[in-house]
Order: C-alpha cells, then structure tokens, then sequence
C-alpha cells in the first residue's frame, strides 16, 4: 500500500443546532449532511470525514450539552477537541499534508484550523461561514462573544491556497461573507467565487467535483 501523503478532511456544517429563532434541538445531527456528501462526492484516494461534536450518536451520552451545538459551538473548548480528534488520525500518517473542506460552520473550524496547523496544504470552504459575528449581526441573533471567529486570524493565512465557494441565492451565508475573509487575507493565494442559482442547502455534492477540479490560486 503506498504512503499516505495527502489527505482530503471534510468537515461538517452545524447540523440541526435549531428547532426555530429560539428553540434549540435535542440532536445535532444534520438532516441534510451536505459536508458527508462533499466528501463521498470526492474521488481522491484519501479522504476523512470529521462531524462535529455530538452529531451522529445514538442516544446522546449525558456529556453532550445543547450548549455544544448552539451558543458555543465555535468556542476555543470545541475548536481544540476538533484539532486534537485530527491529532490523532494523522499520527498515522509521519509527514502528511491536509486539504481541508469545511462546509457552512464547518468552514469556520476549517479556517480555524488552518490557522493554527502546521501540515495544511490547503483551504476550501462551501458556503462558509467565515465570519461569525457578521453572519449573527445580519440575521439579527444572540451575538457569540466566546465564539472564535475565522477572519480574526484570516492574515495569518495570507499564503495558503485557499478558494471560498458562495451559492448566489444563499440567504443564509451570503456570498459577502466570503468576500469580506478574502479580503481580510489578502495577497493572490485567496479567491472567492459565488456559484449561480445555489442556496445554503442545494446540492453541492451534485456540482462538487466540477468545482473541485478547478484547482487552487497559484501564490
């Protein structure tokens, strides 16, 4: 079996974090898992998929609180247990470098991430949401005062090739928000492309391939 060099890590939006403006679920779980699907979409011989925390377990364990998937799930706990879940699968691999995908909340993390390892090779994010307390303020929620925001350290990936994907129609993550990290980044190795006719939920698996072929910007 030939070494693992490269790795494709996909991680999950935010789920089902809200029954409504202000009733949180009992459960997490995404009813659409657009970032599982971005990653089954993926034809790379390496790919990792990363759900957020509590999403996918049946029944819950007392451990996981709501507050995990609502207030503070962009909180510095949440974003460490995702670095070190990631710690721990690529000890396996001495030496590889990681593409990461994030998709809507995920985006964030990824970003996050991206920031703070030494063995990213890369970022793309779909329908990102790259900056929390612009993305609260324009739906009028309870701001995230704890919440660790991507754009805040978005200088610092100033040379990672990275691209933002943004859906026209997406009212949720509006195609501004990944114009505002690009141009928090700066520099050439940053672009933002705003896909037509797509919402938050449509189908980016459908298109993931065509846009993933399209490569990164050369710094």
């Amino acid at each position: 079996m030939p070494p693992v060099t490269a790795l494709h890590v996909y991680i999950e939006g935010d789920g089902f974090a809200w029954k409504s403006r202000t009733q949180p679920s009992n459960d997490p779980t995404p009813n659409n898992p657009t970032g599982l699907k971005l990653a089954a979409a993926d034809a790379n011989a390496n790919v990792l998929y990363l759900a957020r925390p509590c999403q996918f377990i049946t029944p819950l364990p007392a451990s996981c609180r709501v507050n995990e998937w609502t207030s503070d799930r962009f909180a510095p706990e949440i974003v460490k247990a995702m670095n070190d879940v990631l710690n721990q699968f690529v000890q396996r691999y001495p030496g590889v470098q990681l593409d990461l995908v994030g998709y809507s909340g995920g985006g964030n993390i990824a970003a996050l991430l991206a920031a703070r390892r030494k063995d990213v090779h890369s970022l793309r994010t779909v329908a990102g949401n790259l900056d929390v307390a612009y993305v609260n303020a324009q739906h009028h929620v309870t701001p995230m005062p704890g919440a660790l925001n991507a754009i805040d350290s978005a200088s610092s990936l100033r040379l990672m090739p990275q691209i933002h994907f943004s859906g026209e129609r997406d009212e949720t993550v509006s195609p501004e928000v990944a114009r505002r990290f690009q141009q928090a980044v700066g520099g050439r190795c940053v672009q933002a492309e705003v896909v037509g006719d797509m919402t938050h939920g449509s189908d980016w698996a459908a298109i993931w391939p065509r846009l993933l072929g399209k490569g990164l910007p050369v710094c």
